[in-house]
């Protein structure tokens, strides 16, 4: 039988089981509501196991405890007068007896035509069974939800990626593993607005649609106020907002945002993705790498309770300190075929990106040739954390520039299993030298560069006013979740993840 007849077969079989259980719902709709709202469950499955696993059988049966879930259906065994069902709540799985005696011959009637997805909620005692599972014996099944789709079939489950991001509601049902990474996911953001506030950092809002995109060169997503008819865009980040509070005297303040921007779909990259970003006054990006050393690790801890732990079956080591290396310093490192002269050499530098992209390049710029060069041959070598210094002014708009080159910013990057985790640098706060910057952004915009930044007035405005000296830092929350799950895709990490239409 070939693949496109068993597609076919599945799909009539599913259709089947869909008309059958509609008519069950049309049964029930004349004896009673199948959607009721009116049972509240006092308890969950993990933590009555937490509680009572280490209990005898006889212990339990002595004591008579109560106990009252509801859940999802996923075993059902049917054994003459009783029965096993196996419900999942919000917290786990526990399984539940039901016999005939116990509930009535019409309730134990009603339970055996209940299907496999049915919500139901169950009161009983707890007990034992001779295999010593725990397990609620039943005083009372009632259906809470009727079930019209059938759970993919247990033992293929479901294996469709894209079925799994499309159906996020029915990947959560059926793998355990993709409900675990998003618990984690929000165990890792709450361990860093924690370990923040802390710091005496303060979590603010700031706008998700702006009158200027801002705050990273990227082509921003546009909509358009009707009342006031004028194009807004898609927030591509928050940070000239947030260092507008460091200049209204908020001196530490952080935002974990969602933000926006028009690019392709890759396993690294989604059109909307989280981030945290802060800002510390009289805080340089030294600072900053401390603070992201120290984030990282606590997330690690509380989602791994390791600081040493497998990413796609290689190891990564977060326990020693990050190392630090310039551009230069990482391509000489991992390419020990290159040397420092060459690195220094235009010709070389515009040969050699010409060699490995088949593409012509068009700068003349030493350290921005350099920066190319790392994305090239060095970037994806980056395995364990890797801070890279020294970035280009010409690539840095917002960073401040280096007392010791010019042509260099105080600025990082953060790159762990090869790909940029985070990104932080020494705040550009002279109001001249940044209006100076985007004039050439700008430039560069009118040249046909999509993703420069526009003139800010307002912002030259506020760093006008005076702005101290300060550290920002910014850490992809998607990316982060990526290494702390053994995610492979960003779209695992992600509930709702951009999809084609289907």
């Amino acid at each position: 039988m070939t693949e496109n007849m068993i597609n076919q077969t599945e799909v009539i079989d599913e259709n089947r089981l869909i008309a059958e259980r509609r008519q069950k719902l049309t049964k029930l709709r004349e004896e009673a509501n199948p959607y009721p709202n009116d049972f509240k469950p006092q308890d969950y499955s993990q933590p009555l196991h937490v509680a009572y696993d280490q209990f005898t059988k006889e212990e339990l049966a002595e004591k008579q405890i109560g106990a009252k879930v509801a859940g999802r259906m996923m075993l059902k065994r049917i054994m003459g007068k009783a029965s096993f069902a196996t419900l999942a709540d919000a917290k786990g799985r526990i399984q539940a007896y039901i016999s005939k005696e116990k509930i009535g011959e019409t309730a134990y009637d009603a339970f055996k035509h209940c299907d496999m997805g049915d919500i139901l909620g169950i009161t009983g005692t707890l007990m034992k069974t001779k295999t010593g599972e725990l397990s609620i014996d039943a005083t009372e099944v009632r259906l809470i939800s009727k079930n019209i789709r059938p759970l993919p079939e247990k033992f293929h489950g479901l294996s469709d990626m894209e079925q799994r991001y499309r159906q996020r509601y029915l990947d959560l049902i059926i793998n355990d593993t993709s409900r675990n990474v998003f618990i984690k996911r929000s165990q890792i953001i709450q361990t860093i607005r924690e370990a923040l506030v802390q710091q005496d950092y303060l979590e603010v809002e700031t706008p998700m649609m702006h009158p200027i995109p801002g705050g990273a060169t990227a082509k921003p997503f546009v909509t358009h106020h009707n009342a006031l008819d004028m194009p807004l865009y898609l927030r591509i980040a928050p940070e000239l907002y947030l260092k507008r509070l460091i200049v209204g005297g908020l001196n530490r303040v952080f935002e974990i945002n969602r933000s926006f921007r028009n690019e392709g779909l890759s396993a690294r990259h989604n059109p909307e993705f989280t981030m945290i970003e802060l800002y510390e006054s009289y805080a340089d990006y030294k600072r900053m790498m401390e603070i992201t050393e120290d984030l990282i690790r606590s997330s690690a801890i509380k989602a791994l309770g390791t600081l040493v732990f497998n990413y796609q079956g290689k190891e990564v080591n977060l326990e020693q300190a990050f190392d630090r290396l310039t551009i230069c310093e990482a391509i000489l490192k991992y390419n020990p075929q290159i040397s420092q002269e060459q690195l220094n050499d235009v010709n070389f530098l515009q040969t050699e990106l010409q060699r490995l992209t088949r593409k012509a390049v068009t700068t003349d710029s030493i350290p921005v040739l350099q920066l190319q060069l790392f994305e090239e041959n060095t970037e994806h070598l980056l395995w364990n954390p890797t801070f890279i210094l020294d970035h280009p002014l010409e690539t840095s708009p917002l960073a401040r520039q280096s007392d010791e080159n010019p042509q260099l910013t105080e600025r990082f990057e953060l790159f762990v299993v090869g790909r940029e985790l985070a990104n932080g640098y020494s705040e550009l706060n002279d109001p001249e030298d940044q209006a100076a910057r985007f004039k050439q952004q700008v430039a560069q915009k009118d040249a046909g560069d999509e993703e420069a930044m526009h003139y800010d007035a307002d912002y030259i405005r506020a760093l006008e006013y005076g702005m101290p000296p300060t550290g920002g830092l910014g850490i992809g929350i998607d990316r982060l979740v990526m290494l702390l799950t053994d995610s492979a895709s960003i779209r695992d990490v992600i509930l709702f993840p951009h999809m084609r239409p289907e």
